[in-house]
């Protein structure tokens, strides 16, 4: 429940500092390489599973702070283990405000998927979202 708070209040931090800072980028490439920036030194939680990622509302991936293999691929009919969309939940959650969506992901360092609850929330003046997680044991 601790992760949880943090995980909802980093988000939401980050979405709010996002959503100004692009306020005075004058273009996508600037703004992603920004983001990618912005994200990527950034870990929480004791055991720093913590990490921030960043989609598109079409489901592009357009930063993540630990798979970088991810970025620029399009995930939208990316499926979970368990059949679940992942970004297409994640982004339908972001466009209706924000929120908690629970999946299936691997968790960096380890192999097979784990359960995973994601918080995101909609970048403000962007066609993107921010979101991070915590990994239910």
């Amino acid at each position: 429940a601790r992760n949880k708070a943090i995980a909802e209040a980093y988000v939401h931090s980050y979405a709010v500092l996002i959503g100004e800072a692009v306020l005075e980028m004058e273009n996508d490439s600037i703004k992603i390489a920004f983001i990618r920036r912005a994200i990527d030194p950034i870990v929480f939680y004791p055991d720093s599973s913590g990490y921030f990622y960043v989609y598109d509302f079409d489901g592009t991936n357009i930063a993540h702070a630990r798979q970088k293999d991810l970025q620029d691929q399009d995930l939208w009919d990316y499926q979970d283990t368990r059949g679940t969309y992942v970004i297409r939940e994640l982004s339908a959650r972001a466009q209706s405000g924000g929120g908690y969506v629970e999946y299936w992901w691997i968790k960096p360092g380890e192999t097979g998927e784990r359960k995973k609850l994601g918080y995101v929330e909609p970048i403000p003046n962007t066609s993107y979202f921010i979101g991070s997680g915590v990994y239910l044991e």
